[in-house]
């Protein structure tokens, strides 16, 4: 496989989350960010903990979905997310919901 078939690939993939994002983002309450991750739920708990003089996020999601181009299933149960890195959590306002075609 070249590059550009790799590249190529990858934009594919990219698009085809894209779309999957659009067709369910109005079914889901909240939109949660960390560094490396951005879920979609419709339950959402932060927790702040602290060990050994550090600080920590706990985030429980409960029925989330995944933006990973690479995970075969984006739809999940429950999600834990442990980070020391900043988490936004925002909850979607659908009235002003727009979505841009691409």
């Amino acid at each position: 496989m070249s590059a550009e078939d790799l590249e190529q690939y990858e934009s594919e993939l990219e698009l085809q989350l894209y779309k999957e994002y659009k067709a369910v983002v109005e079914i889901f309450t909240y939109a949660v960010e960390t560094e490396r991750r951005f879920y979609l739920c419709n339950g959402v708990d932060l927790k702040v903990r602290t060990e050994g003089g550090d600080v920590y996020y706990e985030v429980s999601m409960a029925d989330a979905w995944v933006w990973d181009m690479y995970r075969p299933a984006r739809f999940v149960k429950s999600a834990k997310v442990l980070t020391f890195r900043d988490v936004s959590i925002e909850e979607i306002d659908h009235s002003d919901l727009n979505v841009p075609r691409p």
